[in-house]
């Protein structure tokens, strides 16, 4: 793998040509049909492989430098523990009891594919069930805990991008004073509210359950599992909430009803909601700076190096700075 890098220059996924899509999943006894359908993914590299006989796979591979082995197969560990309770999600498929392989230098896993369509997270009943299987999620997420995979922290998710941008130039000279200011008082609020919200359990997570991540297929099917992670379990639950203040609080209700069906539910949490989303924005931010020199980044986020786009990122988090200075959401049980 050094000498394949050494020899070119470019970036690792350059090599990962569909031959090799299709000769990983050869090596593992697979017949293909030569059909290859590139899957939306930037983070990795996602292909779905026609087989000869039975049903498409997915092989996901994984960018290289991110997790460690050890990481990765604790996600794999993970989902398969969630499946084997009966809930909807996509474990890694084995082969002689192994679910991480390597080909040509990537490490990579193979998934069977699975259909279903986004879901209304806004309606009642969506909101019951995905939150009754999130509950199921966390009764089990709380069993034990991660030993290798991240774990949610506003030096991570907020201080760390900051910095990277701002130590890289990413921002525009006549924007960088502001951007400094808005995000050092959002990472003070940030702190402030990690302070309300007192001493919350840290459980295994999805890490990124958007609905973008959840397929509806008579009910929740949770997908890609990559960025789970150990974290507060409001952060599986704040995405799914969208609308004003009037909707937002009876979606709460709605999604923490049921979720408390099956675990209980600490209210302090609801203290991190605007915390974690300014987190979220400032880190979507970094990843996008930090992964630039992928070409499929460039070609995909081409507005990311315009001045409009800095100008709209800190009217964004003088729009979420005010948010964080209203009173956090209530529920009771």
């Amino acid at each position: 793998m050094e000498n394949d890098e050494t020899s070119d220059p470019g970036h690792p996924f350059e090599r990962l040509q569909p031959e090799r899509v299709l000769e990983a999943a050869e090596a593992l006894g697979m017949v293909t049909d030569g059909r290859l359908l590139p899957l939306n993914s930037y983070e990795n590299r996602v292909w779905q492989i026609g087989l000869e006989d039975g049903d498409p796979v997915i092989a996901k591979f994984y960018r290289p430098g991110r997790w460690s082995n050890e990481s990765i197969l604790e996600e794999h560990a993970f989902t398969a523990e969630l499946a084997a309770t009966g809930l909807s999600v996509v474990a890694p498929l084995a082969f002689e009891n192994h679910t991480l392989h390597e080909h040509a230098g990537f490490r990579y896993a193979l998934f069977p594919r699975q259909g279903g369509h986004a879901p209304e997270p806004a309606d009642k009943d969506t909101l019951v069930r995905i939150g009754r299987a999130l509950g199921r999620m966390h009764a089990v997420g709380r069993t034990k805990a991660f030993a290798h995979r991240a774990s949610i922290s506003i030096e991570t998710l907020g201080l760390g991008p900051r910095d990277w941008l701002l130590a890289n130039n990413w921002i525009p000279m006549h924007l960088e004073s502001a951007f400094r200011t808005l995000t050092d008082d959002l990472l003070a609020h940030v702190t402030n509210a990690w302070a309300r919200a007192g001493d919350f359990s840290r459980i295994r997570l999805h890490g990124d359950c958007h609905p973008g991540n959840i397929l509806w297929r008579d009910g929740p099917h949770f997908v890609d599992l990559d960025d789970c992670r150990s974290g507060p379990a409001v952060q599986d639950l704040w995405m799914l909430i969208s609308g004003d203040v009037h909707d937002r609080e009876q979606q709460w209700g709605w999604l923490l009803d049921a979720y408390s069906t099956f675990c209980d539910f600490d209210p302090r949490e609801l203290n991190l909601v605007e915390a974690l989303r300014a987190l979220r924005m400032i880190h979507y931010q970094g990843w996008l700076a930090q992964r630039w020199d992928d070409p499929a980044f460039p070609q995909a986020f081409p507005w990311f190096e315009d001045e409009r786009h800095w100008e709209t990122v800190v009217g964004q988090l003088r729009e979420q700075l005010s948010e964080m200075q209203e009173a956090a959401v209530t529920w009771h049980r």
